[in-house]
């Protein structure tokens, strides 16, 4: 009966640390993203230097309406970072064959 117990007690010492661990979804925001936000809502026509106290809650809840009508219009840009991307890229040029006279081993 003890060993049973001690087993039991064993187990969920361990299960609890990972469960409270898994709970814990929203990492803080970098930087970048309070900045993009910040710009987002400016966009929207919120201004933060007005400082309107008596209309503080509404400006900014109206802004943020506005951005969330405007990112359900665009489907699949629900990250709010950055512009969309086309799907291609490129990166460089395709380089041009040395001449034979410029040959690295062409004295040999």
């Amino acid at each position: 009966m003890k060993s049973a117990l001690l087993t039991f007690t064993t187990a969920i010492t361990l299960i609890v640390p990972v469960v409270a661990f898994a709970q814990q979804t929203s990492a803080p925001l970098t930087r970048a993203q309070v900045r993009s936000e910040l710009i987002q809502i400016e966009h929207a026509g919120y201004n933060p230097a007005e400082r309107d106290t008596s209309t503080y809650p509404a400006d900014i809840q109206a802004a943020e309406a506005r951005i969330s009508s405007r990112n359900a219009a665009r489907p699949g840009s629900d990250s709010g970072m950055g512009s969309e991307t086309s799907g291609a890229s490129q990166s460089g040029k395709h380089a041009a064959p040395a001449p034979a006279s410029t040959h690295l081993f062409a004295h040999h």
